[in-house]
């Protein structure tokens, strides 16, 4: 009996543990969220960390702030912020009228203003006169030139209780958020999953990155570990070195040579947050045929003999059926075959609208943080006096003339420029204006000429007598760092041949994939994937697609509640995933599916394990 009542006891103290620990990073996140975008964006100042420290209840001392932030931090992520969370812990009622109390040696329950104000003014983290007095100026907490510190103690805390609350409300009300990862993705990790050692917080230098890489095993600072969760499962898979270029899309020219074709070119951009946008197309067939669709990123003429860090991108196109409404498209199938950089899929499909979204998995297109020494000039003077764009400011232009031409003909149509203008400056150009155009420009049957897109820029630097801001704004949009290199784009290029009619594509939006291509992407792997019931949660299922050149793990509750999910890649080897984390959380709403992860090897020229285990909280 006594052991039964032991058993339950500890029971009912490991579920009192995780609930404390799932509202803990809820508050987290919440607050997180009321700053920042996305949790996989990171704290990039100490007054953004002192303003997400505030929202999550806390009022931290400038003493507090300069602990986290030191001379070699640069960021600090979501984990991070949770790691000092537990380490500072708000301030209660006894501890702020003890404070209060020390200066009130009369123990009167009030204190001067006149007093107040010297000690605020010139003691500790000093304020100003006039901060001071939107203290003494309230009239909740403040009668006759003194300050009624039990009464401010108690606002101080209900206030700050408040906006806690309204930061949970947020987040439980706004359905963005609530899809938020509770993970982080670090933005400085070329060196992904490597195991069974702790990555290294982003916040120290590159030089620190180094020695802790090779030595320092630090556990993460959360989520906890898996003896902490209430059920779980684990998946293994083995690639053998060079798998991922051994599945060959085969395409035969002798069948095909007389099938009719169309091609489009492409981008996939990084935004700042780290989401990832491209162009999205329709595909129209007018009959029934056998098709073969394909898509690679894409060489580009005038980066011939540079680092096109690009080129390894991975590339996948889904193949959506369009019905009476665009909430209800049909997923029919995506490009699994491969062929070097190449993906592609065959089959025959009927007569109809389809859709073309374009996927990369974000591993190995993601922020970079490698420090740009000094900045390429991008126009000189002659000695005439009059601006020129340099050589590789012009070879630049021309590498991103060639992606958004996206049908290859050399010549940029209205709609085609009108892509680039949204992707740089949110704007479209008019059928006005690009009379302008044509009347200052150079353009060939209504459409700008290689040579008229350099004049444009040319105008533009000359519009601002030299200087190059707006000339950087442009090229940062589109991907380029200051050395003028290609590192957060990844220009592709999709074919589509059909063997019993001509098919007609067309690029329709620029933007990131939404929830279509979510849902794609999750239907995809349920399809295609090895399912896996989460030990001891029989509505919860992790399904595990590996392609040979990825792994994607998608997890599926079925459950009316919502649930968080620990994953666990410690014992991966090789491995890079799009998360940068090797142990993270993800939440589940009810009823839902989602993506917890997609992993690639590291090093393609050897061996990699994918090794995970997903574990309820």
């Amino acid at each position: 009996g006594n052991q039964k009542a032991t058993h339950l006891e500890n029971s009912q103290g490991k579920k009192s543990q995780h609930a404390e620990e799932a509202i803990f990073y809820m508050n987290c996140r919440a607050a997180y969220l009321t700053v920042l975008k996305s949790s996989l964006e990171n704290i990039k100042s100490k007054e953004q960390l002192s303003l997400v420290l505030q929202q999550a209840g806390r009022n931290p001392s400038q003493k507090t702030i300069n602990k986290y932030w030191t001379s070699q931090t640069t960021s600090l992520n979501f984990d991070d912020f949770c790691a000092i969370l537990k380490k500072e812990k708000p301030a209660t009622k006894n501890e702020l009228l003890e404070a209060f109390g020390k200066i009130d040696t009369d123990k009167a329950g009030y204190i001067s203003h006149d007093e107040l104000c010297k000690i605020l003014t010139t003691r500790g983290d000093k304020m100003t006169w006039e901060e001071v007095a939107s203290i003494t100026n309230q009239a909740d907490f403040n009668c006759n030139g003194k300050l009624d510190y039990n009464k401010f103690c108690e606002l101080y805390l209900s206030t700050s209780e408040q906006c806690c609350k309204a930061a949970r409300d947020r987040l439980e009300t706004d359905p963005r958020l609530r899809q938020q990862h509770l993970g982080n993705q670090t933005e400085n990790s070329p060196q992904g999953i490597t195991g069974p050692g702790s990555k290294p917080s982003p916040r120290v230098s590159r030089k620190t990155d180094h020695k802790l890489a090779k030595g320092d095993s630090r556990a993460p600072s959360r989520p906890s570990s898996a003896q902490s969760c209430k059920a779980s499962t684990s998946t293994t898979v083995t690639v053998a070195a060079s798998s991922s270029r051994n599945t060959k899309l085969i395409i035969e020219p002798d069948t095909m040579k007389e099938w009719q074709w169309a091609q489009s070119r492409g981008c996939f951009y990084l935004e700042e947050n780290g989401e990832i946008i491209s162009h999205k197309y329709r595909l129209h067939l007018p009959q029934r045929s056998a098709v073969c669709v394909t898509i690679k990123p894409s060489s580009i003429p005038q980066a011939e003999g540079k680092s096109c860090h690009w080129l390894s991108v991975d590339t996948a196109l889904f193949i959506l059926k369009e019905n009476e409404t665009q909430e209800n498209f049909q997923l029919v199938s995506f490009t699994e075959l491969q062929n070097k950089e190449m993906f592609g899929w065959r089959g025959e499909l009927g007569s109809g609208v389809y859709w073309l979204l374009p996927f990369t998995t974000g591993c190995r297109l993601r922020k970079e943080k490698t420090q740009i020494t000094g900045e390429a000039k991008l126009v000189w003077r002659d000695e005439d006096g009059e601006l020129a764009l340099t050589e590789e400011f012009r070879a630049a232009l021309l590498d991103i003339f060639e992606t958004i031409d996206l049908d290859g003909n050399g010549l940029l149509s209205l709609e085609e420029y009108n892509f680039f203008e949204l992707r740089t400056s949110g704007e479209k150009c008019d059928q006005e204006a690009w009379a302008v155009c044509k009347e200052n420009f150079e353009m060939k049957k209504n459409e700008l000429t290689r040579q008229g897109f350099l004049d444009l820029n040319l105008m533009e630097a000359n519009d601002r007598d030299g200087d190059p801001w707006d000339l950087w704004v442009t090229l940062l949009s589109l991907g380029y760092n200051k050395a003028l290199e290609m590192t957060e784009a990844c220009p592709f290029v999709i074919a589509i041949s059909a063997e019993r009619c001509k098919p007609r594509l067309k690029a329709i939006s620029l933007e990131a994939g939404g929830s279509q291509l979510s849902r794609a992407v999750c239907r995809s792997v349920v399809n295609k994937g090895e399912a896996k019931v989460l030990d001891g949660s029989e509505n919860i299922f992790i399904y595990t697609y590996s392609s040979g050149s990825r792994v994607t793990s998608v997890i599926d509750n079925k459950s009316e509640n919502k649930v968080i999910i620990h994953v666990n890649n410690e014992q991966s080897k090789n491995c890079l995933n799009n998360r940068g984390l090797m142990v993270f959380a993800v939440e589940v709403a009810p009823k839902s599916m989602m993506v917890s992860q997609h992993v690639m090897a590291l090093n393609e020229q050897e061996e990699w394990i994918y090794s995970c285990v997903h574990s309820l909280v």
